[in-house]
């Protein structure tokens, strides 16, 4: 056990969560306990890293491992899972060679590989969304992979029809316009001396609308964005690659990069519509945010949600097992932007501390005005010690708090974005998924809870024959 372990442990079993051979599998599921809404129909699908170890190799960070999705399917007939590993070079060439031959994001191995000697190669480990007709399965800075919708089947590498390759940069992070169906995306141009930030819209069938990019001042590591009725908008932190460490001196992605508070953070707002105005930026103190929640605007005025911590996290993904040994607190903040007078006019600091990720909101009211919202969080944030998710939290703004909150027992841990499911036709009615893991018993299973009461506990346990790995981001696709 490490040091951190020894001495202060607030996650029992958490090693259980990570240290075991993930397992393709296929199944109707058995044994629920609850019950599944007769309305649920569709597939959701969960992204996470599922492979930590090869010939006694081991990756130090949780965003090493290998991508692997898992998928539940509800019909009349009941819920089917399967998980399959997404079938990547790096997957390949490793099996092949019985070893780990790639640098990871947190790992770092003698002799080891990059992309065309410049950049990771992916394991496509962070997200998963049915769109186009097609599910896509997307890691961080690089083309989204294709997968076979119902049995997870690798199809390969999706270039947008021909018009990106595999040096395009590429998050993982798209957004979506429920009105159009269009996608919009964005990636970051890492140089030392002329950092850049790609734009990206496609329609609904795929095709590529629009490419921009402008320049930014520093090559901040950025993970995630928001969209409004008519800009894109980033919160940029002072997050930067230190180009030297990781080519030079051919250390990992965490280990070249550098937090610099004192350079400050900003809102970077953008036309959606390429060239229509110019893009501009406001500072935003100091703070880090990894994800947003939404945006929207009403009149001049822009408002953007995020969950907002006071240092970066990526740190406390490792070394697995001990996570989040020394996170820092976060919160989910709200910031008005007055458009006209390109400020800030207004921030709301939300009264839930418990370091929240993976939000979630309808995604019907994507880059409108809502009110709830659901995230994850961790009870013991604040103490020393490894810890992870084990609360599930309905965060409102008309309340300004977490009016709805789900603990889990001890032992008992929650990963996954919690998805939030709609009822058709019955506007604020639905459920939120997500997985639910037990070190006690090494048993995992995925949870269904009624949005508007989760406090409550599960409405519905779907329990699996074999462990599943914390995944990362979900969503979820009515048929």
């Amino acid at each position: 056990m490490s040091s951190v372990t020894s001495t202060q442990d607030l996650a029992p079993g958490l090693e259980r969560c990570f240290l075991f051979d993930a397992v393709e599998d296929s199944c109707e599921i058995t044994g629920i306990t609850g019950h599944v809404p007769e309305w649920l129909r569709g597939s959701y699908y969960v992204n996470g890293p599922a492979r930590f170890e090869r010939a006694g190799q081991r990756y130090r960070h949780w965003l090493d491992g290998d991508g692997m999705v898992c998928a539940l399917h509800f019909t009349e007939n009941g819920v089917r899972f399967t998980s399959r590993f997404v079938q990547t070079p790096k997957l390949r060439e490793e099996e092949a060679a019985a070893r780990f031959l790639y640098r990871g994001f947190g790992t770092a191995f003698a002799g080891d590989r990059l992309r065309r000697g410049l950049m990771l190669e992916p394991p496509v480990n962070v997200s998963v969304y049915r769109w186009a007709g097609r599910l896509l399965a997307f890691g961080e800075q690089s083309l989204p992979y294709e997968l076979d919708p119902e049995n997870l089947a690798t199809r390969g590498e999706f270039d947008f029809h021909g018009r990106l390759n595999e040096v395009s940069p590429f998050a993982a992070h798209p957004k979506f316009d429920p009105a159009t169906g269009h996608m919009f995306n964005f990636g970051i141009s890492f140089s030392a001396t002329q950092p850049a930030l790609n734009l990206y819209e496609f329609d609904a069938a795929a095709n590529l609308l629009q490419r921009s990019r402008f320049p930014i001042t520093m090559p901040h590591s950025n993970h995630d964005f928001g969209i409004s009725s008519r800009h894109v908008v980033f919160f940029l932190s002072p997050l930067v690659m230190d180009f030297n460490r990781f080519w030079g001196e051919k250390l990992s992605v965490m280990e070249s990069l550098r937090w610099e508070p004192e350079r400050g953070s900003s809102i970077l707002v953008a036309p959606r519509i390429s060239k229509s105005e110019p893009p501009f930026a406001v500072p935003a103190g100091a703070g880090y945010c990894l994800h947003l929640i939404n945006c929207f605007e009403e009149g001049n005025t822009l408002t953007m949600d995020i969950l907002e911590l006071e240092a970066p996290v990526y740190g406390e993904y490792q070394p697995i097992p001990d996570l989040f040994a020394t996170v820092s607190p976060g919160r989910p903040v709200r910031y008005r932007i007055a458009l006209d007078r390109k400020k800030i006019i207004e921030k709301i600091v939300m009264d839930y501390d418990r370091t929240p990720d993976f939000p979630s909101i309808d995604p019907a009211l994507a880059s409108a005005s809502y009110d709830d919202f659901w995230m994850l969080g961790i009870s013991e944030s604040g103490r020393q010690g490894r810890k992870f998710f084990n609360q599930l939290a309905r965060g409102s703004w008309s309340k300004c708090g977490v009016p709805d909150l789900f603990q889990a027992q001890p032992g008992e841990y929650l990963a996954g974005e919690p998805v939030y499911a709609s009822r058709p036709h019955t506007p604020g009615e639905g459920v939120v998924i997500l997985e639910h893991i037990n070190t006690n018993t090494d048993q995992a299973a995925f949870l269904l809870f009624d949005a508007a009461q989760v406090a409550h506990g599960p409405i519905a346990r779907l329990p699996l024959r074999h462990r599943i790995h914390p995944g990362f981001h979900a969503s979820f696709f009515h048929s």
